[in-house]
């Protein structure tokens, strides 16, 4: 199963970047994943289901002992193709 999270950490602070979203890059970017974007209102990681989880629960951990007081996160399961390019069940059941 392939999954694309959206992510954001709060508070925000437009002058310079807290230390909890330094920490949130920093795990992103040292993750196994096959995609990242990392923006100054959200970020965006895609991978295989045990890499992106292994790194939301990394995010989790460091971004909130770093000061973060909330981390909203959206989770989305990757629709694969098949070979004769319809969508497959994505790796459900």
């Amino acid at each position: 199963m392939r999954l694309t999270v959206d992510f954001t950490t709060e508070p925000f602070d437009l002058d310079e970047p807290p230390s909890h979203a330094l920490v949130a890059r920093e795990v992103i970017q040292d993750a196994d994943l096959d995609a990242v974007d990392v923006g100054p209102f959200g970020n965006t990681v895609e991978g295989d289901a045990p890499a992106v989880l292994d790194a939301i629960g990394t995010l989790l951990n460091r971004t909130l002992q770093a000061g973060a007081t909330r981390v909203s996160l959206q989770v989305n399961v990757i629709q694969e193709q098949t070979d004769d390019g319809e969508s497959g069940e994505g790796g459900r059941p």
